[in-house]
């Protein structure tokens, strides 16, 4: 109260000296435009005035000249009479009198008035801000959100796809309930708990699940909340949240994206003395001063934890860091479980089939997809969503939505099946490629045509001859052009930026280099920070760099010169796909097997074998 006393005091100078000046101000003004008595005698006696205007009240005359300007000037008390007798009845000018009215104190009253009502109002807003009701000057305030168990709660059972970072929350849960069971082994739970792994797959769920499974309240800020332009500020939030959080307990406090106020310090060029570090040094103080009995558990999520200062991940800060990855296909199939059931889905679709074809899909992007297909559904009249909605809404995750309205020279067409063939044929002869589960020439996004590709399990390990043959399916398509067309286009800009990295990884990151042996290459290349670039040199010489280059164009070519062999031995299958595709403009995997397999006896007889 005393600091908002301080405040209003101060408040009140700085409006007094501004109404002050503005008075002066104004006052100059008014006295700029006034003549001497004696001068408006002057212009009365030399008949150069039309009008005059008389306010008895404050004894001024304003005198508007032939000439068309106006002056104004005081007259004296004692020469009022004289004024009105000898230069004004006489000449016959004519005058406008201002008689004075009763309550002229009140123009006098206002201006102190106004000033009053101002301070009123600037001293209610720093009391609403004191009491938590407002924003004005609360530099200072967390703006944490604090969060009380209540009927819709979330817990584990609206998380899928993360059975082990359930089980390591379990345990903090059941500290929250009981703590007393831990307290009597001298067991001491985890202050702190970091999450990560990439966006959407959960970490903020799952921090509200164990806040509704512990039943306590829950406290969400984000990490760049914190930090202002102006210094100080940050360091105060954070004092702030934390004691909050000392009134709360038990409770939880969720720090979202902490790699926005935690990042490592003294990596910048411009020294470390900054808003950003003094919030961080602030959090490690608070973090650290935690007592051994005040139930506060401190998570936080971040999809860069390479960037955090080693200070936040020692033991008494951030004790448990739990990775949460991109769920596999049975996590895939349970997170659409829990997506779809408050949905009416149509019997047709498999939750199986959708989470094979999803592979890389994080939480967010399958509920995004199960949105996706209803929205279909709802916008084609249906009372459910179908499995022609599910893969619709795939389609468009993974390659936009259809351009059927655009229009597509049969030129363009043909060069486009012929691209798309030739990505088909190759991934479907080399043993290593996914299998082909659509062609289509119907233009998505910013593509002209695409080849969806599934594969048979999520594999956790590459090998080197399934990354080549991967090199070679991306660049089937140019390879088709460069055999059929007898010509390159385009359109294989996007498969040679991929395949072009995933052969420099081989060689750089992998170490899949028979010339440069198990070595990675590269690496300080990719630090975030500036500082660490002007500060590093890189890790190898020209000579390896030029190895190294010589080594991706022999990878890129070797995969090239394959491609184009495969089109060129199966050029009956090709040409036969690519003629129903045209007709079709959309073959599904059943179907271009199906015709690949009737060009190719060879393959029919070889399949009839291996089965």
């Amino acid at each position: 109260m005393k600091k908002n006393l301080r405040v209003v005091i101060f408040y009140m100078f700085v409006i007094s000296g501004i109404m002050f000046i503005l008075m002066t101000l104004n006052n100059v003004k008014a006295r700029a435009e006034f003549i001497p008595y004696s001068q408006a005698i002057q212009h009365l006696e030399a008949e150069n005035v039309d009008a005059m205007t008389i306010d008895k009240g404050k004894y001024i005359a304003v005198l508007k000249l032939k000439n068309g300007t106006e002056a104004k000037t005081y007259i004296p008390y004692t020469s009022f009479d004289e004024l009105i007798l000898k230069y004004i009845q006489p000449g016959g000018i004519k005058v406008n009198y201002i008689i004075p009215a009763n309550n002229s104190w009140i123009s006098t009253l206002l201006p102190l008035l106004l000033m009053v009502g101002v301070m009123v109002f600037v001293f209610y807003l720093l009391n609403q801000q004191s009491s938590g009701g407002g924003k004005v000057m609360g530099f200072g305030k967390s703006s944490a959100k604090m969060f009380t168990p209540g009927n819709k709660k979330v817990t584990f059972k609206d998380v899928a796809g993360a059975d082990e970072e359930k089980e390591e929350m379990a345990e903090i849960v059941d500290f929250l309930k009981n703590p007393g069971k831990y307290e009597a082994l001298g067991a001491e739970i985890p202050k702190g708990i970091l999450m990560f792994g990439p966006p959407g797959t959960g970490k903020t769920l799952l921090a509200r699940a164990v806040a509704g499974e512990a039943d306590v309240p829950f406290f969400t800020v984000s990490g760049s909340e914190f930090v202002e332009m102006f210094v100080g500020v940050g360091a105060s939030r954070v004092r702030d949240l934390f004691d909050t959080a000392k009134k709360n307990a038990p409770c939880i406090v969720f720090i979202d994206e902490i790699d926005a106020v935690g990042r490592q310090r003294g990596t910048g060029l411009g020294g470390g003395h900054d808003e950003r570090e003094q919030t961080l040094n602030q959090l490690l103080v608070e973090m650290d001063g935690f007592g051994a009995h005040e139930n506060i558990i401190i998570m936080a999520a971040t999809n860069r934890p390479d960037v955090l200062d080693p200070a936040l991940l020692r033991p008494g800060r951030f004790d448990r860091q739990i990775v949460i990855n991109v769920p596999d296909v049975k996590g895939r199939e349970e997170i659409l479980q829990i997506y779809v059931r408050n949905k009416p889905i149509d019997e047709s679709v498999d939750l199986k089939v959708i989470a094979k074809g999803t592979v890389g899909f994080t939480g967010a992007d399958l509920e995004n997809l199960v949105n996706e297909a209803a929205l279909l559904a709802a916008r084609r009249g249906k009372r459910a969503i179908t499995d022609d909605e599910m893969e619709e809404a795939k389609k468009r995750i993974l390659a936009g939505p259809e351009k059927k309205s655009r229009v597509v020279t049969e030129e363009d067409k043909e060069i486009t099946a012929i691209h798309e063939v030739g990505h088909a044929v190759v991934m479907q002869v080399l043993e290593n490629c996914d299998e082909v589960h659509e062609i289509s020439i119907i233009p998505r996004g910013m593509a002209a045509g695409y080849t969806i590709s599934l594969p048979e399990n999520d594999a956790v390990h590459m090998k080197k001859q399934k990354l080549l043959d991967n090199i070679a399916g991306l660049l089937g398509g140019r390879a088709a052009e460069k055999v059929v067309l007898d010509d390159i286009c385009t359109g294989a800009t996007n498969d040679i930026e991929r395949a072009t990295e995933l052969a420099r990884r081989m060689v750089t990151e992998f170490g899949m280099s028979e010339l440069l042996g198990p070595m990675t290459f590269g690496t300080d290349a990719q630090e975030v920070f500036i500082g660490r670039d002007f500060g590093r040199a890189r890790n190898y010489s020209e000579e390896v760099a030029a190895a190294i280059d010589k080594e991706i164009r022999s990878i890129i070519d070797n995969a090239y010169e394959r491609a184009q062999q495969i089109i060129i031995e199966h050029r009956t299958a090709f040409d036969r796909i690519t003629k129903a595709l045209l007709e079709k403009e959309t073959l599904k995997g059943e179907e271009f097997r199906a015709l690949f397999l009737e060009a190719e006896p060879s393959a029919q007889i070889e399949k009839k074998e291996t089965e």
